[in-house]
């Protein structure tokens, strides 16, 4: 039996974690403007929710779990929801899954059936009405019964039909998740960290902030998209299950998302909800989970809705990819350029499955356009194997005691006085002798992508420079098992191990051998553009600026900086010494390409629904072209996709021919390619 003081104390923390969740769904529903991570709300919730389960009496009708989402903004009219937009349950683990098929199987009495798993898309939810197969309304979800008219807003997301082909429809409402691309949010925050505006914290914020603007300009300017998940309602005849009528809508126009399922085991939706956990990041939308649905509509009716949660369906939600957190400090490393990164020392949080503790920050500019402060609380966002990144201060947050971040002026490895190039962002430290420039240097030549010495780690290269037997890269193929034998840990086996890695380095091809050299502007494709067009090292060592710009794909930059490098003494000897220890420094030009393409240079931009980089890069290159990393005057097309970037407003500016999605579909097609 409860006593009473245990009551007192539960109803204290029930009303604060209420007065807590009001405020957090105000600026996150009203605001736009989250000051906690969503893995932060849904602990709250859950907390409030087992203390109302411990003690009903507690339970209140205006609380949190009783309802769906934030009020409607008065700002917009009012529109009542036909059929409330419930919220879901969630589930955290195969196990929280495998409990709530018990439950809805006892209610089925039976536990065998189909379900649905969908993509969670991180987005708005929308209601729309369709009229005599026109749109007629659109709404917000709101609270669940009462969303905010935004059918002016709605109307501008070209995704979304205005009309339906089968005009004969009787009325119906269609539901789906408006969303932007993680480009779209990228380049949208970047456009109001340039006009100092506060950033959005996700693309979910962004969306929300897109889509409830009461000028519908703005709206029409931010690329939303829309993926409808369900209908609401109808008066006409629905299909028997939730299966076949996302297939009819999709017949009348609607966007379904390719990615969902029908399965038919509780152990093949686990598998797919775990699978979806570790592919999340090919996607290129943010998505929190997957949605699981019963099929049959029959059974959803009978298992019914509790509270805010509908039975039938539950939300497997994924570890978050944002969390909040204190930056303690902003510290820099010095790269292999010299270039000086600065990086945030954070407060240890959990993000996606991982404690981070250190995060990029990029350059003292994005810091600036930012306005990212020492003692800042800020959104750490990491995404798969990326190196986690500060995202923004939460200004709602700050105290005034913050402190702005300053470049030091002098390099934190050698203290040689740091300079920034005119026109760029990185500022670098001079000195070619710099311990940190040499270590750096050291392991990207070794590295997986450049010459790909197995065994020669951060560890070893530091442990080499340390006792003086490499003052640069080349230095490695002139080792003997001797020097190596006298190093901590060096045993006889790996010794002749990374002696034979060494070896087997020297016939790397050309490309990688230039990429690994570490010349400033100089990725794997410039170097491949590189090697493809010269043939050779020396070929490159002779080409002056005017020769490398004329390379496709290469600029003025780019062919400034090849030609510094190779000015410079040091620089040339490591060619030469590379050359005399018999690393392959040519491999002769590649055969013309042929093709309807050839002679023609593409850059490519953005995403695209239907080809991946790789996979454009290959159909170009199929038909005879080629593909370059920057748009330059020799530049044929731009094939710019989604959220482009500065290459589209460059492509416009030099008057290149400019190609989308659809355009660079139709093209292919002309010139032989119908895949």
């Amino acid at each position: 039996m409860t006593t009473d003081r245990a009551l007192y104390a539960a109803r204290e923390r029930v009303e604060q974690l209420r007065a807590e969740i009001a405020h957090h769904d105000y600026r996150y529903y009203a605001l736009d403007a989250p000051e906690i991570a969503d893995a932060t709300y849904d602990q709250l919730m859950q907390e409030l929710r087992r203390l109302e389960e411990e003690h009903p009496e507690l339970i209140a009708p205006d609380s949190p779990t009783q309802r769906v989402g934030g009020q409607p903004v008065a700002a917009f009219g009012v529109v009542e929801h036909r059929v409330p937009l419930l919220s879901l349950g969630n589930a955290f683990s195969p196990d929280d899954l495998r409990a709530w098929h018990r439950r809805i199987s006892a209610l089925a009495e039976r536990d065998s059936f189909a379900m649905v798993c969908e993509p969670k898309i991180d987005g708005l939810a929308v209601a729309l009405v369709y009229e005599r197969g026109k749109l007629a309304r659109g709404a917000t979800r709101g609270d669940g019964r009462h969303g905010e008219d935004v059918t002016a807003n709605l109307r501008t997301v070209r995704t979304i039909p205005l009309s339906v082909p089968a005009a004969d429809v009787p009325p119906f409402e269609v539901r789906g998740e408006v969303y932007l691309s993680e480009k779209a949010f990228e380049q949208i925050n970047n456009e109001r960290a340039e006009a100092g505006q506060p950033l959005f914290a996700n693309p979910r914020n962004c969306a929300a902030g897109s889509l409830r603007q009461l000028d519908p300009k703005v709206t029409a300017s931010r690329p939303l998209d829309i993926w409808v998940y369900g209908i609401g309602w109808s008066d006409g005849v629905l299909p028997p299950g939730h299966w076949e009528a996302m297939q009819w809508l999709q017949e009348l126009g609607f966007r379904v998302n390719p990615e969902s399922a029908r399965l038919h085991t509780l152990d093949a939706v686990i598998e797919r909800c775990l699978a979806w956990e570790e592919e999340r990041e090919r996607l290129p939308y943010d998505i929190d989970g997957v949605v699981v649905k019963v099929d049959d509509f029959a059974l959803q009716d009978r298992m019914g809705a509790v509270g805010r949660e509908p039975r039938w369906a539950i939300a497997y939600k994924f570890p978050p990819k944002q969390a909040h957190t204190k930056l303690r400090s902003i510290e820099v490393n010095v790269g292999r350029t010299g270039s000086l990164n600065p990086f945030a020392m954070l407060e240890p949080v959990r993000v996606g499955g991982t404690t981070v503790k250190m995060a990029t920050l990029h350059n003292e500019d994005d810091i600036r356009r930012k306005d990212i402060r020492v003692g800042d609380t800020v959104i750490v966002q990491r995404a798969g194997d990326v190196i986690p990144q500060v995202v923004g201060p939460v200004l709602s947050l700050r105290t005034g005691a913050e402190l702005p971040f300053t470049m030091p002026p002098r390099c934190p490895s050698c203290d040689a006085a740091v300079v920034r190039p005119p026109g760029e962002a990185m500022s670098y430290c001079p000195n070619q002798a710099c311990p940190a420039q040499r270590f750096r240097l050291l392991t990207h030549f070794s590295s997986k992508g450049a010459m790909d010495i197995d065994g020669v780690g951060e560890a070893l290269c530091a442990a080499l420079l340390a006792a003086g037997m490499v003052e640069d890269a080349a230095d490695l193929y002139a080792l003997t098992k001797e020097q190596l034998l006298t190093l901590e840990r060096m045993g006889e086996r790996s010794a002749q191990n990374v002696l034979s890695a060494i070896a087997a380095s020297k016939e790397r091809p050309l490309e990688r051998v230039l990429f690994a050299l570490g010349i400033r502007h100089v990725g794997s494709e410039v170097a491949a553009l590189l090697a493809f067009h010269f043939g050779s090292m020396a070929a490159v060592v002779r080409a002056d600026e005017e020769e490398l710009s004329a390379v496709p794909g290469i600029g003025p930059v780019i062919a400034r900086s090849v030609r510094e490098y190779l000015g410079e003494p040091r620089d040339r000897l490591v060619v030469e010494k590379l050359g005399a220890a018999g690393v392959r420094l040519s491999g002769g030009q590649p055969a013309r390409r042929e093709g309807s393409l050839a002679g023609k240079t593409f850059v490519l931009t953005g995403s695209m629904a239907a080809y991946t980089r790789g996979r454009a890069t290959a159909l170009i290159e199929g038909l005879g072209g080629s593909v370059g990393a920057s748009v330059t005057k020799k530049t044929d097309y731009l094939v710019a996709g989604e959220a482009p970037g500065s290459k589209l407003e460059r492509a416009r500016e030099l008057g290149v021919a400019v190609l989308d999605e659809e355009a660079f579909r139709a093209f292919l097609g002309e010139h032989g390619d119908v895949s």
